[in-house]
């Protein structure tokens, strides 16, 4: 499903070269479960936007469902996403202005369809289903994520990456969320890849890659 082969990233800053990532490499199944864990710094976002396709390496190169994401211009990288990728953000990124009901169904909106019945089937599934008119600021935290997760798997996404999606929640909402987050990985059978500093979310992975420095120090099965 996803391959990375000897990937660096390297910003500029004030002038001077600053190397976020070193020489990656790694290749995740269908279906399979990962967590990217580290402390602060170790470039674990960098590495998960990487390979998502909303940045490019510096050097190295990524396929994603067999596809080399080198060989795709933006437009190409945006109908990829579209298409095969799901996304769960700490932050929720859901539209204000939308209903929880609106917000999942914008993936597949985007993709040309309507999509109202799935978008209520997911809401259901995560345990909202009478939420579906509730606008973010009417829902809590632990809600609104609940709305990012349905949002993310509503158009059946290949694989789907997570970029702290306990960060901003309390213990109890949090581990709601990675029960959620395993059962739909189960059930639907799509790919998962999450940056996290949570260790019971970590541990539900079925394997961790642990970065340090912009290294991979290991990369262990559960």
């Amino acid at each position: 499903m996803l391959k990375c082969e000897s990937l660096s990233r390297t910003y500029v800053s004030g002038g001077r070269e600053l190397t976020v990532l070193k020489d990656i490499s790694f290749e995740v199944e269908s279906g399979g479960f990962v967590a990217i864990v580290g402390p602060s710094g170790s470039g674990k976002t960098t590495l998960l936007g990487l390979l998502a396709g909303l940045d490019r390496p510096s050097a190295g190169r990524i396929w994603l469902d067999g596809q080399d994401l080198d060989a795709l211009d933006e437009d190409g990288r945006a109908r990829l996403r579209r298409e095969r990728i799901g996304f769960v953000f700490q932050s929720f990124q859901l539209i204000p202005t939308l209903t929880a009901l609106e917000n999942v169904q914008v993936p597949l909106e985007l993709a040309g369809g309507d999509g109202a019945a799935v978008s209520r089937e997911l809401l259901e599934r995560v345990g909202l289903g009478g939420r579906g008119h509730h606008y973010p600021a009417q829902l809590s935290g632990g809600e609104q994520q609940r709305v990012a997760l349905a949002r993310a798997f509503s158009n059946r996404p290949r694989i789907l990456f997570a970029d702290e999606p306990t960060g901003n929640l309390d213990v109890k909402t949090g581990a709601v969320i990675i029960e959620l987050m395993g059962e739909l990985n189960r059930q639907l059978a799509t790919t998962l890849i999450l940056v996290t500093h949570d260790p019971d979310l970590a541990a539900r992975a079925s394997r961790t890659i642990r970065l340090a420095d912009g290294r991979m120090l290991a990369d262990t099965a559960a």
